[in-house]
């Protein structure tokens, strides 16, 4: 017997649900590409993305996922030899330092963990004893997928001007923008990227960067830059120097639609929809846990991010059936652990095309495959969700 037949439910932490908007918006025949209506899509969409970063700095799309932009932002600005700072929160800034270190940067990790968020006052300590200044960058995530954390961007801006260093501040968004607030330019974020596939309700494929002054000062003295990452090839006038060669004509079809979503729904709007919705989860997450399987990874409630939320199991308890039974007899897919977190947590994004009912369901999904195989967990995730929601609705 299987109740898994009808529209199935993504519930990973990217790529996201791709609005039917988007897909009708990129299913249309190849057009010409040196001019006319695909560069003035090119011109929008490079006028629409600082909006969403909340900056007056420059923009750069690529071709590649996150990892890409990862390097774009590094070659960018930075030398061989150069140190960062790595602040370590879960899985990704450690690895965006992974990916520097290939290309021949120093890397240092400051040491954190990943059920809580990077401590500020470990990272003014730390600047404050680089006093030859050696550290030429901080590396952040502001939400990590792996553990759920949310890092505090404007405290950690707060800790380097505190410490009175001039390193530049490099921001991964990929899990945040469009769906948490990020001010780019109040927080004095030099350098910030994200992808397409997140927030942005666009399939994967598109890494978009947002340059501030300070970082465009340092790129005039990188050494690491090639041909493809270069920003300045890219600002050169011609259309393919925006992308280096071919343009990604349907991703940017996509695209535009995607930002017309956005800007047409509003930035307070979506935070608040996420923020909603995050709580709901949260709020059966919190019921479960009372059977001793199922528990947050993430303890600090104000730790926890508003686009995905990491389940760990009780030692020993493999999360791998519940997950095939969700989606084999449910069908509805949600995330595997990862890193740290393999064979031991699940994660459940409510990210990007995300309603109220697409939540319901992945958590009644969820609570009917806890009781399929007779996992322990308190009773009445669904209705605490629905409970959540009910009172921060009420009119």
């Amino acid at each position: 017997m299987t109740i898994r037949n009808g529209r199935e439910i993504l519930a990973i932490p990217g790529p996201t649900t791709i609005p039917d908007q988007v897909l009708q918006a990129m299913h249309r025949p190849a057009i010409e590409i040196y001019g006319g209506e695909l560069r003035q899509i090119t011109d929008s969409v490079l006028a629409d993305l600082p909006k969403i970063f909340r900056s007056k700095g420059r923009p750069y799309i690529y071709i590649a996922n996150g990892h890409g932009g990862w390097e774009a932002a590094i070659s960018n600005v930075l030398s061989r030899g150069d140190k960062v700072l790595v602040l370590e929160s879960g899985r990704f800034a450690v690895g965006w330092g992974e990916a520097g270190k290939s290309m021949g940067i120093d890397v240092e990790v400051l040491p954190g963990d990943w059920q809580s968020a990077v401590d500020p006052a470990k990272v003014e300590a730390r600047l404050r004893a680089d006093a030859k200044g050696e550290i030429k960058a901080v590396l952040v995530v502001q939400i990590d997928t792996a553990s759920s954390c949310v890092n505090d961007i404007p405290a950690i801006r707060v800790a380097m001007d505190a410490a009175g260093h001039g390193a530049l501040l490099m921001v991964d968004a990929i899990a945040s923008l469009a769906t948490m607030p990020f001010e780019m330019d109040a927080w004095g974020i030099d350098v910030a990227l994200t992808g397409s596939q997140k927030g942005l309700m666009t399939p994967p494929g598109l890494a978009l960067l947002c340059v501030n002054g300070k970082a465009f000062d340092a790129h005039e003295k990188a050494d690491l830059s090639t041909a493809y990452w270069d920003w300045t090839r890219r600002d050169g006038n011609e259309h393919y120097q925006k992308y280096a060669g071919t343009p990604p004509s349907h991703m940017l079809f996509g695209l535009r639609k995607s930002l017309d979503m956005i800007l047409e729904e509003g930035l307070e709007n979506i935070f608040r929809r996420h923020a909603l919705l995050a709580g709901a989860v949260q709020a059966a997450v919190g019921r479960w846990r009372e059977g001793g399987v199922f528990d947050f990874n993430v303890p600090e409630p104000a730790a926890r991010s508003v686009s995905v939320t990491t389940v760990r199991m009780k030692d020993g308890i493999d999360p791998a059936p519940l997950l095939k039974f969700c989606q084999e007899h449910c069908g509805v897919t949600v995330g595997i652990g990862i890193g740290n977190l393999a064979g031991k947590a699940f994660r459940i994004a409510h990210m990007g095309h995300i309603n109220a009912p697409m939540t319901m369901g992945t958590l009644g999904a969820l609570e009917i495959t806890m009781r399929a195989l007779a996992l322990p967990h308190g009773a009445g995730g669904v209705q605490a969700a629905a409970e959540y929601l009910g009172n921060a609705l009420k009119v």
